[in-house]
């Protein structure tokens, strides 16, 4: 197929119009239409602020799908990938009782009900199967919600998204639910070639039966436009006809696909309009404004989102995904567009897009976009520093535009970086989130003053981290001094922080002279290498430190002299820190184990279920592992005599595809992972299996400056035999059945 000239632009808009859904939605999610229309009247912008909640929230509708289509990348871009496939990355990007999912309990909530299955083994498409579950748990609105990015790699491809979008949505669901998903990723897909409404739903009608009751009620609501002039009567037909008590359930597809369709005949794909229907309408508001907001989104582009309020404003492309990969959760609609479009370029068999401007994190490319960064406000001057994006000398740049900087005054534009301070008042969902950036990392930043500057300004790089009772913290980085018309790269390489995580990071403006008015322009921000860091309890007392790892073990205790204590009641738990952008390092830390049959360090962490691992083994082992989805592969392992309670060295060294692992001073296992499937990059790790193991402190080095080399004086209980690769053996039933 050929793709639409503004694929990439396509799929930002989509992902803005699902993110703007959702977060419009989001505040009054299960409310009725009566309960709106008395408390709010018409909801024609964001309501958040008006019921005092964040606007960006953690949202199992956001989570969902953009980490369920990572699968993908997981299992191989293929049009045929399957559902036992996506439900392997459920369990790999899940963490149980903490991310993505509505956690409401077996046969209440149907993701819930199917991870379960999952998790003991039934695979997808079973797990979702009304034979097992039932058809009211089978049929809720839950595979529905998760569709969008299956038809954002699929463009003009409505069979294909529809294909993937079944594999999907039988993971959890069955029956009208997958028929809704179906028919929505088909008209997603249609939506890249055609502004028709009726030709977009008759191409979604065509890949599910004729007799099913999703399609009775897409031509019930046909008609009813056909004959209605107000969408608030056809809303009243709907509710008599197909409302929440005609349906089984907490949250019933069938009610709430009815209003989609609704807000899409009667808006005729106006942005605005739909997004006015589809949330007054009420039930499943931000669910069904999401995928609404997406299918206008890629239908008319960044033009459709114009020519009525301020979406993009407020929302900045900021979006929290709350997963396994701690490293993806603070997240912007840019990052994610540019992923989804290279799946999407794969899927199509055509070369992936070229990282803007070198690879930079914050790089302003896209049209209208800020990557997350917002002007602090000023309490003196509230107007004092306003941004957008523009062009400079013809190439994209981010406008830090500046009123009245005067001598003593600063102005700071940033973007978040890891969780913010009011996640702890987010309800219903965790987030699992670990830091973008870290001490030892080198950051840069390309800086250009305007040559209409009245005066000269000076630049810096700034970053904002946690202290004392999570009070966030203000670091100044290199300044640089821009007379009108001059331009400069800041770097700096970030400092200790004492276990502290960064939670902002951007550029400040000051003014040593005159009253300066003006732009410099952010043409990128970007951080390279290996952190430098110790991981350890802080001596500032705070919380944030400790959410800054993903947390799947039973306990992560608070209780205990170490920093970190983890416990687990069955099978293998793991906490992790880090991002995807991690690559080659050693990874370190002096472990006790109180008790379990397995426990170590991992490195290269790609989620729950992806990961190498130095292990001590009961039965005096230590082995090197490789945890892939199900299976264990023991790549090498050794005799060690160790024994709980007492304190073991353990470091893991990542070169390329060689892994080299030491246990004290000396290395005992070296390996080289010449499969098609070995980890590249990943964050790390700590591992217990139905047991509890501590430390006091974790470090990562960039490898220039890592030896394999034990904490001086600690005395080592055993002599090595020379390193030796055993065996390679692999277990099923996932990685405690692999270690057991």
């Amino acid at each position: 197929m050929s793709f639409p000239k503004d694929y990439l632009e396509r799929i930002y808009a989509g992902v803005l119009g699902k993110l703007i859904g959702v977060y419009l939605g989001r505040p009054i999610e299960g409310w009725t239409y009566q309960r709106i229309m008395n408390e709010l009247g018409p909801i024609e912008y964001y309501v958040h602020d008006r019921l005092n909640v964040p606007l960006v929230v953690t949202d199992d509708d956001v989570s969902g799908t953009f980490t369920f289509v990572r699968a993908l990348a997981e299992h191989g871009v293929k049009p045929d990938l399957s559902a036992e496939e996506i439900g392997k990355t459920w369990l790999n990007a899940i963490v149980e009782q903490r991310s993505i999912l509505w956690w409401g309990g077996n046969g209440n909530s149907t993701e819930h009900t199917a991870w379960l299955n999952l998790k003991r083994g039934v695979p997808a498409p079973h797990s979702g199967s009304i034979a097992i579950n039932g058809q009211a748990v089978a049929e809720q609105i839950g595979a529905q919600i998760f569709i969008d990015g299956w038809a954002l790699v699929a463009p003009g491809q409505p069979k294909l998204a529809a294909r993937l979008a079944e594999a999907a949505a039988s993971v959890s669901h069955d029956g009208e639910s997958v028929h809704a998903a179906k028919l929505l990723a088909a008209m997603e897909a249609e939506a890249f070639l055609s502004f028709d409404i009726d030709h977009l739903i008759d191409v979604g009608l065509s890949v599910i039966p004729g007799n099913s009751l999703i399609a009775r009620l897409v031509a019930d609501v046909r008609a009813w436009h056909a004959v209605l002039p107000d969408w608030r009567d056809a809303r009243q037909k709907i509710e008599d006809q197909y409302g929440y008590d005609k349906f089984p359930g907490a949250c019933h597809v069938v009610p709430n696909h009815a209003l989609i369709i609704l807000a899409l005949l009667y808006s005729r794909g106006d942005f605005h309009q739909a997004m006015t229907i589809v949330n007054t309408a009420g039930w499943d508001t931000d669910c069904n404004s999401g995928n609404v907001g997406c299918l206008i989104g890629i239908m008319h582009g960044l033009k459709g989102l114009e020519g009525g309020p301020d979406w993009r404003g407020p929302l900045a492309d900021r979006t929290l995904i709350s997963a396994s990969d701690g490293g993806y959760a603070i997240n912007d609609a840019v990052r994610i567009a540019y992923d989804i479009a290279n799946l999407g370029q794969q899927l199509a068999g055509q070369a992936a897009l070229a990282p803007p401007k070198d690879g930079a994190q914050f790089h302003f490319s896209l049209p209208g976009s800020v990557q997350g960064f917002i002007a602090e406000r000023d309490a003196i001057q509230p107007d004092l520093l306003s941004l957008e994006q523009g062009q400079n000398s013809g190439q994209p740049a981010l406008a830090l535009r500046f009123k009245g900087l005067a001598r003593g005054r600063s102005a700071a534009a940033l973007t978040p970086t890891f969780s913010p301070p009011e996640v702890v008042d987010m309800r219903t969902y965790d987030l699992q989130a670990s830091p973008r950036v870290y001490p030892g990392q080198i950051v840069m930043a390309r800086v250009v003053a305007d040559d209409t500057n009245t005066a000269a300004v000076s630049a810096s790089l700034c970053i904002k981290a946690y202290g004392q009772d999570d009070r966030l913290v203000d670091f100044d980085g290199p300044s640089a001094d821009l007379a009108p018309g001059a331009e400069g790269v800041l770097k700096w390489t970030l400092p200790d922080l004492d276990g502290q995580p960064i939670q902002r990071i951007g550029i400040a403006l000051t003014s040593h002279g005159a009253r300066a008015d003006g732009t410099v322009w952010l043409d990128y921000l970007r951080w390279d290498g290996a952190p430098k860091l110790g991981l350890r309890r802080p001596k500032q007392p705070g919380a944030f430190w400790r959410r800054s790892w993903v947390n799947n073990v039973s306990l992560f205790s608070k209780n205990f002299a170490p920093a970190f204590r983890i416990s687990q009641d069955r099978g293998s738990g793991i906490i992790i820190h880090g991002t995807r952008e991690w690559k080659d390092y050693r990874v370190s830390s002096t472990v006790a184990v109180h008790l379990g049959s397995s426990a170590g360090l991992a490195a290269r962490v790609q989620g729950l279920r992806r990961y190498y691992a130095l292990l001590l083994q009961g039965g005096d082992m230590v082995r090197l592992v490789k945890v892939r989805d199900d299976a264990c592969t023991i790549l090498a392992e050794a005799t060690y005599r160790w024994s709980l309670e007492k304190r073991v060295a353990l470091a893991l060294q990542l070169r390329g595809r060689e892994i080299v692992a030491a246990v004290g001073s000396a290395t005992v296992l070296s390996v080289t992972d010449d499969s098609d499937t070995f980890f590249e990059n990943g964050g790390i790790g700590l591992v217990i299996t139905e047991g509890a193991l501590s430390t006091d402190q974790v470090d990562v080095e960039p490898l220039l400056e890592a030896a394999l080399a034990s904490p001086n004086g600690l005395e080592l209980t055993d002599a090595y035999p020379p390193p030796i690769t055993l065996r390679v053996e692999t277990g099923s039933g996932g990685p405690e059945a692999g270690l057991s």
